[in-house]
């Protein structure tokens, strides 16, 4: 029997209790990985743990919070004693419909830069410390993979999405500077960043009632834009996370991979 692509790797998966995060986790379990699955929600959190069986466990976690990441680390260290991949893909859209520049107030801007830079800066903080324990070296054992979740709205600009598109580009620009600082001190640590286009998810249905109009004409107007011709499936997400975490891409750090049928080509 073939050894899954991540096999006893131990993982995290934040917002892992639905769409992207839930496959992700699907995927990392399946190929091997012992996953930890962290969202506000608990109850769909430890359905998503259940499912997986074997080493899976859920974690009740607010990404915002510092004091979470701590208990989080120290969980997984207590558990699996290191932690090899970290999937920062807890993420908000919106707290009210409209994010054009006009309707976009203080507090909206904050509470997505809150949880969408915030919540991955606290990510990559503590998986950089968790990965680095015991002094890793470069060539050497140990080391990890970094993966955070952006958006093509980090990518090109997205008139009624001014919040969202600005924390994505955040993401992006974190993962390059994590992932350079980690590969000069030799600590053997990669991070990347994966940008999802149109993609068929509870998000995904969210950002098609931002205009407040009907939601299925604006899935086709949306799927209309995708040169292959429809929306991604949010497997097809987690299918890149997957190989971001595997030592499949072992020479890949600080690189965008964009999952989007084609849009951004144009």
């Amino acid at each position: 029997m073939m050894a899954g692509r991540v096999e006893g790797k131990i993982a995290i998966v934040t917002g892992g209790a639905t769409g992207i995060g839930r496959a992700a986790a699907r995927r990392l379990a399946e190929e091997g990985a012992k996953v930890t699955v962290t969202d506000v929600n608990v109850e769909a959190g430890q359905a998503v743990a259940e499912e997986l069986g074997g080493d899976a466990l859920f974690v009740q976690q607010d990404v915002r919070q510092e004091a979470d990441w701590q208990r989080l680390m120290d969980t997984v260290a207590d558990r699996h004693g290191r932690l090899d991949i970290l999937h920062n893909n807890a993420g908000i859209l919106a707290t009210q419909k409209s994010q054009f520049l006009a309707d976009t107030d203080l507090e909206q801007w904050r509470a997505l830069q809150a949880v969408n830079v915030e919540g991955v800066f606290l990510g990559c903080k503590y998986g950089v410390a968790a990965m680095s324990v015991g002094g890793r070296e470069k060539g050497g054992a140990g080391g990890g993979a970094i993966v955070n979740m952006s958006s093509i709205a980090g990518l090109i600009g997205t008139a009624g999405a001014v919040a969202y598109g600005a924390s994505k580009g955040a993401v992006r620009q974190l993962t390059k500077s994590v992932a350079i600082d980690c590969a000069r001190k030799g600590l053997g640590i990669r991070c990347n960043s994966v940008h999802p286009g149109i993609i068929q998810t509870d998000m995904g249905n969210a950002v098609m009632s931002l205009s407040g109009g009907d939601p299925e004409r604006a899935w086709a107007a949306s799927i209309r834009r995708v040169p292959m011709g429809e929306a991604g499936q949010a497997v097809d997400v987690a299918n890149c996370v997957l190989f971001l975490a595997s030592d499949e891409a072992r020479h890949v750090t600080g690189a965008e991979l964009v999952v989007d049928g084609g849009i951004t080509v144009i």
